[in-house]
């Protein structure tokens, strides 16, 4: 039986001695596009951020591709960091470096690629992304949505099995947005990457995923998992409102 790529087992995670997510259950198949989401302050930016490492969980279990991530250090941590790219909500493109160099430099930094090949990559990169022409501009030259992509086309330079997007329509006019969203399908059906999105963004839920898992600030945890179609239809006043974007007082009569 193969392993889910992401399995998540009575996770605990927050900052110090505060809670902010608590017995959190679920796993991610290969090939499963995933948006995490919720109203503000739910932990939907601390759950990502524990499940690319960037913190440590204060109990529970985070697998990728069935090896504990948790409790890897060394070169099993290394191995397990190469598996995943992540896009930044804010792109975290380097500003003094032109589009090409910054999709370049994880292929600088962990491959044995010589330069020709580096260069082949990285442009090969951007044209999935449709920036195949703008390898010399600077970030601050670009669009909104256009660093957005190039952000992504650093994330997938090598080749990961799982894409992490944090908040990529944030700042988007709609129709830039739109675009985003059928790459992100594109991404996933084409490459058979497995993607996992943070979101609020109804629009894009509705658009990118396979499956939503839904946290709830006041209940530190997931309260509904499903796909889009099912979460709009749930029965919990919570989900309601969410999707349906009603105030919290037009349905308690408040």
């Amino acid at each position: 039986m193969i392993a889910p790529t992401i399995r998540v087992e009575n996770l605990r995670c927050g900052y110090g001695k505060r809670v902010l997510l608590d017995d959190i259950n679920f796993s991610i198949e290969a090939g499963e596009v995933v948006t995490i989401l919720g109203g503000s302050g739910c932990g939907k930016s601390t759950l990502l951020k524990h499940l690319i490492g960037l913190y440590k969980p204060m109990s529970g279990r985070i697998e990728i591709g069935g090896d504990d991530f948790v409790g890897a250090s060394g070169a099993l941590r290394e191995r397990i960091l190469r598996r995943f790219g992540v896009m930044y909500q804010s792109g975290a493109l380097f500003g003094s470096m032109t589009v090409l160099e910054n999709v370049r430099l994880p292929l600088e930094s962990f491959s044995d690629l010589d330069e020709k090949s580096i260069d082949l990559v990285a442009r090969l990169k951007l044209r999935q992304v449709g920036l195949e022409d703008f390898a010399a501009f600077l970030p601050s030259e670009l669009s909104g949505g256009m660093q957005k992509r190039a952000a992504i086309a650093r994330a997938m330079v090598l080749d990961p099995a799982i894409l992490f997007l944090d908040e990529p329509s944030a700042g988007l006019d709609p129709v830039t947005s739109a675009g985003l969203d059928a790459l992100i399908r594109r991404l996933a059906e084409i490459q058979g990457m497995t993607i996992v999105v943070v979101t609020h963004e109804l629009a894009s839920i509705a658009a990118i995923a396979d499956r939503a898992i839904m946290l709830d600030r006041d209940a530190q945890g997931i309260i509904a998992v499903g796909t889009p179609a099912e979460l709009a239809e749930h029965t919990d006043p919570r989900v309601r409102r969410f999707f349906l974007r009603e105030p919290e007082n037009h349905l308690t009569g408040s």
